[in-house]
């Protein structure tokens, strides 16, 4: 019975020793002084153990239900702590929202005071603040601010402290509106040169003395010069309008003081100026004669095309031969004129060579003579007439030529409305443009070109007249001696 006993017992410690153990340890883990355990060598020894331990742990329990307590009296006290702060923060907070609605009401009452005392004054800085946000973009893309710059910076400032409705105007800014209102005015009726800096369109920038004129235009190096608003530089035109324009530019910036020249200014301010610098020269609405030869490639620049060229270089083949047919004519008509008053023939003129011929025929009968002289003026007739038709046939193609460019320019014209339609003109510009400058190309040549044929065909004839005229005298003097009657 006693070993049944104490196997039963050693069976039970053997169950709760690894528990024991693992309490012993997490205890000794917690609070090393207090859990020391010797390590037990038998089962005395571990009961042992175990009754120190369960000693241990009472002591510990007591002590935690002595803390429990004393927090206790702790929590209670910070939780009525709490309590009484909500209750002194709700308090404030009716106090800080009546506060709110009273100063919401009187917020109201001298809104309405500020109101009744501004009275037409709000109208007035209203019109003030718009002023202000007007006229500084009116100085930024005034020529004035070219020679005086910065004249903006404060109008945005005032738009601006005046938009927030929370300050007014003061008489000095005012004032200070009005007198620059006042200088532009008046800086806008008067010629001034002053020193400027001109960005060029590389990029370099030149410092050279600058003329304004009022507010319409820019003056520099004789030529025409542009302000950009936006970067609030003077900068070089792209080019120069045309001839005229630039003489009196240069005229302008040569004039002495008090001298009046004639010069061209733009109304508006350098808006009419940019659209006359962009409109085609002559030159590029024709075609230069350097591109004249690249017309017989398969494309050419100008507005006149292949066939504006053509009819350009027909021109001016037509005008060298009518000026060599003029020179020529004019020298041999000289000394026709002259062989006319000398009785001694001469080789060097039409009327010279035929005298000769009759010299030398002068023994044959009437009809004889009549016949070599006939020959004789048969011979010089080509020399006198010649490339007379040449020039005519000029004058008689060109409009064709241009009546022929017209037909192909609007051809173009149809092809670009068929595939883009006619809701953007330029698309269709290029082949108007075509149309009508070949036709305008065409006119301009056939004209003069009908004219010097005319002119030279006169002479001509004028030279040749003179050659029958004298033939038939001859003959006829020929006749009266040999008492031969003509055939």
């Amino acid at each position: 019975m006693r070993a049944s006993m104490k196997n039963i017992l050693l069976s039970t410690l053997l169950f709760f020793a690894p528990f024991v153990m693992a309490e012993e340890a997490a205890e000794e883990a917690a609070t090393p002084s207090d859990l020391v355990v010797n390590k037990a060598d038998s089962l005395d020894q571990l009961l042992g153990n175990v009754q120190a331990r369960r000693v241990v742990e009472s002591r510990e329990h007591s002590e935690r239900e002595k803390r429990f307590s004393r927090e206790k009296a702790s929590q209670a006290k910070m939780l009525s702590d709490a309590e009484s702060e909500r209750a002194r923060e709700e308090r404030r907070s009716d106090r800080l929202e009546t506060a709110f609605e009273e100063n919401e009401i009187r917020i109201g009452d001298l809104t309405e005071a500020l109101d009744k005392r501004l009275g037409s004054l709000r109208e007035l800085f209203g019109v003030l603040q718009q002023v202000a946000g007007d006229t500084r973009g009116l100085f930024e893309a005034s020529l004035i601010s070219s020679q005086i710059p910065d004249r903006g910076d404060w109008l945005g400032q005032l738009a601006k402290k005046m938009g927030t409705a929370s300050e007014l105007a003061t008489i000095n800014e005012m004032e200070e509106l009005w007198f620059e209102l006042q200088r532009e005015m008046t800086e806008s009726g008067k010629m001034v040169k002053f020193q400027g800096t001109i960005t060029k369109l590389s990029g370099d920038k030149v410092n050279t003395e600058i003329v304004r004129l009022g507010s319409y235009a820019l003056i520099g190096e004789g030529e025409y010069l542009q302000w950009d608003p936006d970067t609030q530089a003077i900068i070089e035109l792209p080019r120069q309008p045309t001839g005229r324009h630039v003489d009196t530019a240069e005229a302008v910036q040569e004039a002495a003081p008090g001298e009046i020249v004639e010069f061209s200014i733009d109304p508006l301010r350098g808006s009419l100026l940019a659209l006359l610098i962009q409109a085609a020269t002559v030159g590029e609405q024709v075609g230069s004669f350097g591109a004249i030869a690249e017309c017989y490639l398969p494309f050419c620049d100008g507005q006149g095309g292949m066939m504006g060229a053509i009819i350009i270089l027909g021109g001016v083949i037509g005008l060298l031969l009518a000026f060599e047919r003029l020179l020529t004519l004019f020298m041999v008509g000289a000394k026709v004129n002259a062989q006319r008053k000398n009785p001694t023939a001469s080789g060097d003129n039409p009327l010279g060579r035929v005298l000769k011929v009759f010299e030398e025929n002068k023994e044959v009968d009437v009809e004889t003579l009549e016949l070599k002289l006939g020959e004789a003026i048969l011979g010089e007739t080509p020399k006198l007439t010649r490339n007379i038709t040449l020039i005519q046939v000029i004058s008689v193609v060109a409009p064709l030529a241009g009546l022929l460019g017209t037909v192909i320019g609007m051809i173009e014209t149809f092809q670009a409305i068929t595939l883009f339609g006619a809701g953007d003109p330029k698309t269709m510009a290029s082949g108007i443009s075509k149309a009508l400058m070949t036709t305008v190309l065409g006119l301009c040549v056939a004209i003069p070109m009908t004219l010097l044929h005319a002119l030279v065909n006169a002479k001509s004839k004028s030279v040749i007249h003179i050659i029958e005229e004298q033939s038939a005298g001859i003959i006829a003097e020929h006749a009266e001696k040999s008492g031969q009657p003509l055939g």
